[in-house]
């Protein structure tokens, strides 16, 4: 399998014209960083998605975690790659798709997109990718607080939803 080719950004946000392959990853140049979409996906209903990652999905393996995403490929925005990641993922189309927030991760030497999908769908009718996912369920909003108070992911997770989940506490 071919590796995938992101887009580098410097620190700014722009374009730098480069690329760079996913393998090295850990060898992005100072100064650059790649995109990362990350999804929080709620139903109509209010009720949020979340899957368990597959026992040997590093890092975090067979851990509980609220999204779908992972990194834009070269020549896609930031909202194509969450649209991509969130399909190839779950089987799911966002009806709206709206950006919470975007927070720099300097260790991974990548920038989040954190965005809001609203579906209407069958609950069933999620599809897990194979060597990413195993399980999903649907939680309603106590229930989600409950589990990020308690899950190491949705803990790492929280802080790029916290914009969108405090207006629901308050």
């Amino acid at each position: 399998m071919a590796s995938e080719i992101w887009d580098l950004y410097d620190l700014e946000g722009r374009k730098t014209g480069e690329t760079w392959e996913r393998s090295r990853a850990a060898e992005i140049p100072e100064g650059r960083v790649h995109i990362v979409c990350d999804i929080l996906i709620r139903h109509r209903d209010g009720q949020f998605l979340l899957t368990r990652r597959a026992p040997d999905k590093e890092p975090y393996p067979g851990c509980l975690e609220a999204s779908a995403g992972g990194s834009a490929l070269a020549g896609e925005t930031p909202e194509e790659g969450a649209r991509r990641e969130m399909k190839e993922e779950t089987g799911l189309e966002a009806e709206t798709l709206e950006q919470i927030s975007v927070t720099h991760r300097t260790g991974s030497k990548s920038v989040i997109y954190a965005y809001l999908a609203v579906v209407d769908c069958a609950k069933d009718a999620v599809v897990l990718q194979e060597g990413e996912t195993v399980d999903y369920m649907w939680v309603d909003y106590p229930t989600l607080m409950k589990l990020i108070a308690e899950d190491e992911v949705l803990q790492v997770q929280y802080p790029r939803y916290k914009p969108y989940l405090d207006q629901l506490e308050s």
